[in-house]
């Protein structure tokens, strides 16, 4: 790998931008909110930001990476692939379960749904983040699927993964300013409170985890060698 130092230092920037993300999240909904529960109310809703943050988002920016990892190239290709898929499951079932709780919370408080651009914009994503990963393993987890295809079908595979992660994370700073302007009454979020300055430093490691995240996917330099390549499929060369 050309600069690997460089690589690393910006993978290792990346995971702490997602730690502390994850932290931040984990401490915004228990010491701001309400906390977490399943029990309905607005500790059953804070599941949403603290499933879409840690783990449909930073699920989703490790399966992204996860082809660039040099200590992995010796493995198997097709192992790998399916790590991707499985990163992708897990972030997508976590997106599914934030979405229950929301429309869980927000029913048990006769509160309406799908009435904002966040949600309209979230629920897009989730849909075609599922959609994404249907055709996907449609193409490339099935062996008689045709190379050709394969090829042709990367790179709108690349394309539209990267969007959707970037898409996400601007969703989800939407919802976190949409989240403090109605729930911060006296002071107002306006009155800039310290709850408010706390998620505002979140969103800013969200978006610094999103930039990290998407330099490495898209340095031609840290891709995946050819000769770890060659005998492992047409489509690995966008990868």
């Amino acid at each position: 790998m050309d600069n690997f130092q460089n690589f690393g230092l910006i993978l290792s920037a990346a995971l702490t931008f997602g730690a502390f993300t994850i932290i931040y999240v984990l401490r915004w909904v228990l010491q701001y909110r309400e906390g977490l529960s399943w029990e309905g109310g607005p500790a059953l809703f804070n599941w949403h930001p603290v499933l879409q943050l840690s783990g449909f988002i930073f699920l989703n920016g490790l399966a992204i990476i996860v082809y660039r990892l040099p200590w992995t190239w010796q493995g198997s290709k097709e192992t790998m692939r399916y790590i991707h898929a499985g990163l992708n499951m897990a972030a997508f079932l976590c997106a599914v379960v934030s979405l229950s709780a929301v429309f869980g919370s927000q029913s048990s408080a006769n509160f309406p749904d799908l009435f904002s651009l966040h949600s309209w914009l979230g629920l897009t994503a989730v849909a075609l983040f599922g959609l994404q990963m249907v055709l996907s393993a449609s193409i490339y987890l099935f062996p008689f699927t045709p190379s050709s295809w394969k090829a042709a079908f990367m790179p709108l595979h690349v394309f539209v993964g990267r969007l959707l992660f970037g898409g996400t994370i601007a969703v989800s700073l939407i919802g976190i300013t949409e989240r403090l302007i109605f729930s911060l009454v006296d002071p107002k979020y306006t009155d800039y409170p310290a709850e408010a300055a706390f998620a505002n430093v979140m969103g800013v490691l969200l978006v610094a985890y999103g930039v990290t995240i998407l330099w490495i996917s898209t340095r031609a330099s840290w891709k995946r060698p050819s000769e770890f390549t060659q005998s492992e499929g047409i489509e690995d060369k966008v990868k």
